[in-house]
């Protein structure tokens, strides 16, 4: 920012010192929303740790009751009963506001199912296929969970790297420069002042 585009005038000097507290409310502002949006991600960051947790052991159990079932009902067996759904899961996508950001809200639809509701036939089949559908579904239900958590992590981390920008625009280069043009007008406003009286003085004197 030039000085010179400023002039030395009191109306001028005014208007800065309105722009001045105007950013820095706008600056205090933003820094308090820069750190509830930090707050929100650690949230959800640690809901997603737990989330992903849980991923982990459910996928290992899910593959061990899969193992056991394709040991009782061979694996034509096993991919004979999962071809058989009568009803694939579906998943309607909404959104909801978390601090002022849009992000995206998943709601799954007939993802944990009945028995009856597997399409295969219960008497030909082996309890170990039912354990195992049941596995995968829980396994998937927390998938869809974590995949919701993941894209609002991204969606704060993106709103927090602006709102950081920001902050950081205004502390480091609006603010001070908008102060150093105030400084620029103050110091020239009293040189004319004092020029002023000087050539006052010649005048009584003259």
């Amino acid at each position: 920012m030039a000085l010179r585009e400023f002039k030395p005038t009191r109306s001028e000097l005014l208007e800065l010192k309105k722009r001045i507290k105007l950013s820095e409310k706008g600056y205090k502002l933003l820094k308090m929303k820069r750190d509830s949006l930090i707050m929100e991600f650690f949230q959800v960051l640690d809901k997603a740790k737990e989330i992903r947790s849980r991923i982990t052991e459910k996928y290992r159990f899910a593959r061990q009751k899969m193992t056991i079932a394709e040991a009782i009902e061979g694996a034509v067996g096993v991919k004979s009963a999962a071809l058989a759904l009568l009803e694939k899961p579906s998943m309607e996508l909404s959104t909801k506001n978390v601090m002022g950001i849009v992000v995206p809200q998943i709601d799954a639809k007939s993802v944990r199912k009945r028995l009856d509701q597997r399409g295969y036939g219960i008497i030909e089949t082996s309890a170990r296929i039912d354990e195992a559908a049941e596995a995968f579904e829980n396994l998937v239900e927390d998938i869809i969970i974590a995949a919701e958590a993941e894209t609002t992590m991204r969606k704060l981390l993106d709103e927090i790297e602006k709102t950081k920008r920001r902050v950081n625009a205004l502390e480091f280069r609006v603010i001070p420069d908008l102060k150093a043009a105030e400084a620029f007008i103050r110091m020239r406003l009293e040189e004319m002042e004092r020029e002023n009286i000087f050539r006052l003085k010649l005048l009584k004197e003259a």
